[in-house]
């Protein structure tokens, strides 16, 4: 049930776009073993100017942040698989592995709400998180 959002600092194709959602997706599904069907990926495009990167950086304009806030219970091992599988699947549609930066944010379940303004703690999510 992460809900990740995927930051870029150039315009890319609608085509581009999704492309770079499903590679975050499918990592998501490698890495955390979640749902095919679970699914809450967004795209923000930056103005350059709006979002300034660490200079060392070859190719400035393909430096991309993805932010996951997922339930907090993952093993590391997961969390490992998760990394390297988005480095991948970002790399397959040409963004230069070393200009890929993830941060991971672990919420306690009784901190999210769904299914009608339920915890999450009280539900039954239909997959397991501790992976």
């Amino acid at each position: 049930m992460p809900s990740t959002i995927i930051e870029v600092r150039r315009s890319y194709s609608p085509e581009q776009e999704g492309q770079i959602i499903e590679a975050v997706q499918s990592a998501l599904i490698e890495g955390f073993k979640i749902p095919q069907d679970d699914r809450c990926v967004r795209l923000l495009t930056h103005e350059p100017h709006r979002f300034i990167v660490p200079q060392s950086k070859s190719q400035p304009e393909f430096y991309t942040l993805v932010t996951v806030s997922a339930f907090f219970g993952r093993s590391l091992e997961a969390k490992r698989n998760l990394y390297q599988a988005m480095v991948h699947r970002l790399r397959e549609v040409g963004i230069p592995a070393d200009h890929v930066k993830i941060i991971l944010n672990e919420i306690p379940r009784e901190n999210w709400g769904l299914a009608g303004g339920k915890p999450a703690s009280e539900i039954d999510l239909g997959f397991k998180v501790e992976v």
